[in-house]
């Protein structure tokens, strides 16, 4: 209860900022930024065994020494601002190759048909870490264009570095366009609910192969896509940009017609396992006619109405319409019976019934407890669309539950009950948690740095 009451307190308080913060919330930044400011020379590592370029891990004790797809794009983004509060120029070019590595580690193991791993352990072996029907199964999100557009725009557009691979990122795009896309719809599915970021997201979990078309996995091609029109430009590759803008505005549409659901004012994932309209005829009760051939659907898929954050991500991505966004603000996210908790956003609403916050490792559990990449990349949303107070709201709330982690147990964990904000699992879990400094550095009217 105690918890509970400070957290209300200081929400509360947090409408003073950032003209006045409470000493209770200056304290809490206090705390996290000794914290990181300590440990984030940790992330970097040499080049090692198979992974030739220098890279950055998502945390000094967590990760070992292997690169994982979007944990080091979003790490990267938090070590940034770590560079930006106090890095000199020294520090911020020799992070630099550490941060290229990144993305060129993964683009040196995409062969041919660009196939991209999810993750490069640096004692695997190279030729393990292609599966065996690469459309089959999933592969490295759609981050890795954002993560060379963050790094490119940060050296004032200067694409060079890329200019060589560029047509590797080209073949990796090819290869979700063609294989892991729905032509009717024009939506992004995955292939199986291996490796999905959001690992039991139940729009995906142990649902038929193929069959989801994920709200969280469209937002993140769409803004994919964006960042390959940024790079193309970088390029001077005009006509490239133009083709991947009108990818990037197709999708956009697409996710607009089937996504949206204007009953609940929110977006969803949508279900694709529908059986395919045939004029073949088939034989029944004895007669041979073309089975609901009087009225075949007139759908390509159907609303998935579970109540997963991803929703949110429309609005990070740019994708929602302003009016959407309106109603998506008043209708989910102040709803404190869905989403809306006491320490951030709930990855799961509360109405659902498969809602839970158990421990679980394997797999990660995002059926409702706290997840500071939830909390975080749903400000950023918010910011975009003017919802000013309710993002410095959502902020406040971090800080006071990474405050706490860090005060109570000296390292932040994975993921955290919603209304007590009791870590649940895996004390030492950095990665994208340190993007917390990014939200106190906007708060407080320090300079920013933002995901491309």
């Amino acid at each position: 209860m105690k918890n509970i009451y400070l957290a209300t307190v200081l929400i509360l308080s947090c409408n003073a900022l950032p003209a006045q913060i409470p000493d209770s919330i200056k304290a809490n930044m206090v705390v996290i930024r000794q914290h990181i400011y300590a440990d984030y020379k940790g992330m970097f590592r040499k080049p090692v065994d198979h992974l030739h370029y220098p890279f950055i891990v998502p945390g000094s004790a967590s990760y070992s020494n292997a690169l994982w797809d979007w944990d080091s794009w979003l790490s990267d983004v938090a070590l940034r601002q770590i560079l930006q509060d106090q890095g000199t120029e020294k520090d911020k070019s020799e992070a630099l190759p550490y941060e290229q590595g990144c993305v060129l580690n993964f683009l040196e193991y995409t062969s041919s048909d660009g196939y991209m791993p999810i993750q490069i352990p640096s004692n695997a072996d190279p030729a393990k870490l292609r599966p065996p029907n690469i459309y089959k199964t999933n592969m490295h999100k759609p981050v890795i264009a954002q993560h060379a557009a963050f790094l490119t725009e940060l050296e004032g557009g200067n694409a060079d570095w890329l200019r060589e691979k560029f047509s590797v990122m080209q073949r990796f795009i090819n290869n979700y366009e063609f294989h892991h896309r729905e032509r009717t719809t024009g939506l992004y599915y995955w292939q199986d609910d291996l490796a999905i970021g959001v690992d039991n997201d139940p729009s995906t979990f142990f649902r038929p192969p193929g069959s989801s078309a994920s709200i969280y996995l469209n937002c993140l091609m769409y803004k994919e896509l964006k960042a390959m029109v940024y790079l193309a430009d970088c390029l001077k590759l005009k006509d490239i940009a133009a083709e991947y803008d009108k990818d990037a505005e197709d999708l956009k549409s697409a996710v607009r017609k089937n996504c949206w659901d204007e009953k609940d004012g929110f977006y969803y994932s949508v279900d694709l396992n529908l059986r395919p309209i045939t004029e073949e005829p088939a034989m029944v009760f004895g007669s041979e006619f073309i089975l609901h051939s009087g009225f075949p659907r007139s759908y390509d898929c159907l609303i998935q109405r579970l109540g997963v954050w991803s929703g949110f991500l429309t609005m990070w991505a740019g994708i929602a319409t302003p009016e959407q966004a309106k109603r998506m603000v008043a209708e989910n996210y102040a709803d404190k019976r869905t989403f809306n908790a006491q320490y951030g956003i709930r990855t799961l609403s509360k109405l659902e019934k498969m809602y839970s916050v158990r421990a679980s490792g394997n797999p990660s559990n995002w059926l409702g407890p706290i997840w500071g990449i939830s909390n975080y990349l749903t400000y950023r949303g918010l910011l975009k669309y003017g919802y000013n107070q309710e993002a410095k709201e959502l902020a406040c709330k971090t800080i006071m539950l990474f405050g706490n982690d860090f005060k109570d147990n000296g390292a932040l964990h994975e993921y955290y009950e919603p209304d007590t904000g009791e870590p649940i699992l895996n004390k030492g879990f950095q990665n994208w948690n340190y993007l917390v400094l990014n939200m106190i550095d906007e708060i407080t009217g320090t300079k920013t740095i933002e995901e491309f």
